[in-house]
């Protein structure tokens, strides 16, 4: 019953000075929500960076020509037409753990159907690209393997070449042209949307490999090679292994610097998460100071409070209330200034959040697990801020106190 009075009491003391007592919640308010606000942001980041990654595939091992950058200097002249179509073909036959392989090349051309037109990527990739990139026609039907065969000029288009060039119209069966050549469109992929760059996923033009190699590019050499793995523990083995296949088949011996460079792009995410959670943590670190300045503010006022109501305090202790008793009183009101506080606070920093992801174009997401750190900081940087002033609530002699005017 005493802790529901003294609870009353509080709310009381804090309605009777409205403005001093939401200025007094003004730090708390503002540091819970910019915490809020700050790690959305941050695991908004991380977010956005894992499903780039995660588009290109699960368990990836991207090959490219060329040697690594040493001291600044890249590779050799000709050192970027080093990987051969031949080369993913053994990688396939001969390294164990792999569910996927598909080299790629790729080149920027104007595509025209009609009297539109559209610059767009390019990308010549076998019937595994689909598989390895998780991608999914909407109508029509993916590249073949009778397509890489026999070179066939058919083409699969994401949505926004799609819209740009037949507006609302399907384009399965028509013709578009590439480098003045024709392409007959067997498929819409679905929609994947802008990767963590800004990248529009959906601005390609996907034909057969062959194809690109021998009648669009006309090259003998592929640009990338990508692999998945089964298992992402064998990741490493894997990549050791393709890179010693790789080494034979090019014929590097000895300390002969390899003419190509295989990612991974599992330790790659890994490496970028890193880095967004140290993001996160300082950008939350930083926010989380407004929440020290608040709890500074609550001492002062709960001071103010305790000056104030000198003989109120003085009148309680000669009527026999303890040091105890006087002690809960003061810690519950800065104890409801940081609860009130920390409310208020966890709406603003989710408007503040949902805000930032609609007028400035950028995710954010919202998670519990920063709501109640940052309600449970307000609460108790209430209470840690509201002893001092307490305490010398409780330790007033009540006979000053009842001479204090």
């Amino acid at each position: 019953m005493l802790f529901t009075e003294s609870v009353r009491i509080a709310v009381n003391a804090l309605f009777a000075n409205k403005l001093r007592s939401l200025l007094t919640m003004l730090g708390i308010i503002i540091g819970v929500g910019a915490v809020i606000a700050m790690v959305a942001v941050g695991m908004g980041v991380t977010q956005r960076v894992t499903d780039s990654i995660a588009s290109l595939g699960s368990n990836m091992l991207i090959i490219r020509p060329g040697a690594s950058m040493s001291g600044g200097l890249r590779g050799a002249a000709g050192s970027r037409t080093t990987l051969k179509y031949e080369d993913a073909i053994a990688i396939k036959k001969k390294i164990k753990d792999i569910d996927y392989v598909s080299p790629t090349v790729q080149r920027s051309y104007q595509v025209v159907y009609g009297n539109q037109n559209w610059n767009t990527s390019v990308t010549g990739v076998t019937q595994e690209y689909m598989s390895i990139r998780d991608l999914k026609v909407m109508t029509g039907s993916f590249i073949t393997e009778d397509d890489m065969n026999t070179r066939n000029r058919v083409a699969v288009i994401g949505m926004t070449v799609a819209s740009n060039l037949f507006g609302e119209a399907n384009p399965v069966g028509k013709t578009i042209r590439v480098n003045n050549q024709p392409y007959r469109v067997i498929g819409v992929l679905e929609s994947k949307g802008q990767s963590s760059v800004g990248q529009d996923q959906d601005d390609v033009v996907i034909v057969p490999l062959t194809t690109a190699m021998d009648r669009l590019l006309a090259v003998t050499y592929v640009q990338t090679i990508n692999v998945q793995v089964s298992s992402q523990n064998k990741m490493d083995d894997v990549q050791a292994n393709i890179e010693t296949l790789l080494r034979q088949r090019h014929h590097l011996t000895g300390t002969k610097e390899n003419d190509f460079q295989v990612q991974n792009l599992t330790s790659l995410m890994s490496t970028m998460n890193e880095t967004t959670t140290m993001l996160t943590l300082f950008l939350g670190s930083i926010a989380a100071i407004s929440l020290i300045v608040g709890g500074i503010g609550i001492m002062n006022i709960m001071m103010v409070s305790v000056t104030e109501r000198t003989r109120e305090i003085g009148i309680r202790k000669a009527l026999g209330a303890t040091f105890k008793d006087i002690m809960t009183q003061f810690l519950i009101e800065s104890v409801v200034i940081g609860v009130i506080g920390g409310v208020l606070g966890i709406l603003f920093g989710i408007v503040a959040a949902q805000a930032i992801s609609k007028f400035g174009d950028f995710q954010t997401v919202i998670t519990v697990a920063p709501i109640l750190l940052s309600f449970a900081f307000s609460v108790g940087i209430g209470l840690f801020f509201g002893i001092y002033p307490a305490r010398k609530a409780a330790l007033l002699d009540p006979i000053e106190a009842l001479r204090y005017e």
